[in-house]
Formats: C-alpha cells, structure tokens, sequence
C-alpha cells in the first residue's frame, strides 16, 4: 500500500532536515514525502530540490498568517497514497513510524497518536547534531536521566514497540482503553475517508480546533473509531518557543461554538474544505 505522509512546515529547514533524515531510514518504503508549506520561500524551495533518496512533493501557499488548514488540504489534493500519515514540521519519527501506522490500519479506525516533547537542551543537541535521534530512539532507556533534568514531558510515549512483537500482541493490543483524542501532529487514515469528510474545515481561519478536535467529531460522524497507537508509531517533539502561535480566548471559543452547532447539525462535510479549495 503507498503512503502519503503529509509534513505541515512553517520556515523552519533545519527541523524539516531532520525529518528526512529520519524518513531515509524508514523500515517501511512504499512512501511519498509531501511537505506542506504555509509559506513560499526561496530557501525551503532550495532546500526541498536538493533531498535525494525520496519521493518529494511540496506544495505552498502565500504567507498570509496561520493557514495550517489550507496548507494540509494542498498536501492532500497532491497526494497519490492510499493512505495518508499526517506530522507536524517539527516532529521527528522514529524508524517503524510508518510501519506500525500501516500495520495497524483498517477501514474503521482514524489512528491516533502521541508525542514525546523533549527539553529544549536536548532539542537543540539534536538541531546541532551532537546527539543523534536515531541513538535517542535505540537508546531511550539509558537516556531517561539526562530528559528528566531537561524537563521532558510525556516520557512514557518514548518507549517504542513493533507491531509484530510479543508486547503488542499479548499487552498493547489488549489494553482497554485503546481508543485516543486525535492530535493533528501524529495520526493517520485511509484517503477515502478523508474525502468523504471533503478535507479539513478552512472556515475556522487561525485556530487549532480544526486541526483536531473538529477532524475527529467528523471522522466519528462517518462512522469511524479513534484507535491508539501509543508506543508503536512514535515521534519526537523538538521544544520551541510556541507564544506566536497565541490566539485571543475570546476567538477560540467562537471557533468552538460554531463546531459545537456543526455537531449538532450532524453535518460532518467541510464548510470550506477540498472542494471548494481555490488556488489563492
């Protein structure tokens, strides 16, 4: 089954680096890279023309403020996989990522993830390579110390499974609670169902509710459960400052409202989604 794992960018190259360093290293191969940019500039266009040993499509839009929404519906219209993994652009996966989303996919779940968020000296090893991730992912345990001083949160997510192994099968598999909220920076599902639900709502304008909670409440309209894939497609989180991405409260909760009437409507089809998408 081809994949398309969709990477939401925002100017930052060097964490994007990384990330495909990290794709090249994948177990599992049949993949595009679809790197989702809200913006257009020269240097990510440099540095995209430059990425060998993957199958690359970029997709940008004018920089006109948080359009995340936008952005991950010109990923998706570009896309050519099945299946479509979606991360953020500053999450690095671990090397059976792809792997345990496509093992654990079927046609009536969304998979759902985690993320481990790492201190910002930690972080910024990894930006300068001093400490590579793939030594992180392999030697996780032994690293638990130096995280904990360094203020990581979520440790637990770090731990990392095969979908084939014995813990899978006889522990996380069984576990009762195995359905999870969807987080847009790591989660997957069949392109079909995505556009049923014809995309992400654009309407929303800059605010996060679309990128998840609204997702999932539509993803569930149609018919389909949230399944966890915690400790078996996994991703580091690099610490960033994140206060430009601070939004009035007061907006916020319009945004909410109004996907609280669209719940209610049982209208789960975007308002402004990947039908109505202009090329602006």
């Amino acid at each position: 089954m081809k994949v398309s794992l969709i990477v939401a960018v925002y100017k930052d190259i060097e964490a994007l680096t990384l990330i495909v360093n990290a794709l090249k290293n994948q177990t599992y191969k049949n993949f595009e890279l679809i790197v989702a940019e809200d913006n257009n500039s020269e240097e990510m266009n440099k540095y995209i023309a430059s990425i060998e040993g993957l199958d690359v499509q970029h997709t940008v839009q004018e920089d006109k403020g948080i359009r995340k929404t936008r952005s991950v519906n010109n990923a998706i219209l570009k896309s050519t996989g099945e299946y479509l993994i979606f991360i953020d652009g500053d999450c690095i996966p671990y090397s059976r990522f792809i792997e345990s989303h496509v093992d654990l996919a079927n046609k009536d779940n969304i998979i759902t993830g985690r993320r481990v968020n790492l201190g910002p000296l930690v972080s910024q090893r990894i930006r300068l390579s001093t400490l590579d991730f793939a030594t992180l992912e392999k030697q996780y345990f032994w690293y638990i110390p130096i995280l904990l001083k360094d203020g990581i949160t979520h440790i637990e997510q770090g731990f990392s499974f095969s979908t084939k192994g014995m813990v899978y099968k006889f522990i996380l598999s069984k576990r009762r609670k195995s359905n999870l909220s969807l987080l847009g920076c790591n989660y997957s599902c069949y392109k079909s169902h995505m556009l049923e639900i014809d995309g992400y709502d654009e309407s929303y304008g800059e605010t996060a509710v679309a990128d998840d909670t609204d997702l999932q409440w539509r993803f569930e309209a149609l018919g389909l459960q949230m399944k966890s894939c915690k400790m078996l497609a996994n991703v580091f989180h690099l610490n960033h400052d994140r206060k430009f991405r601070d939004l009035d409260m007061g907006y916020q909760m319009k945004n909410i409202n109004n996907m609280q009437n669209k719940k209610l409507s049982g209208n789960y089809v975007a308002i402004q989604g990947l039908s109505s998408h202009d090329t602006i």
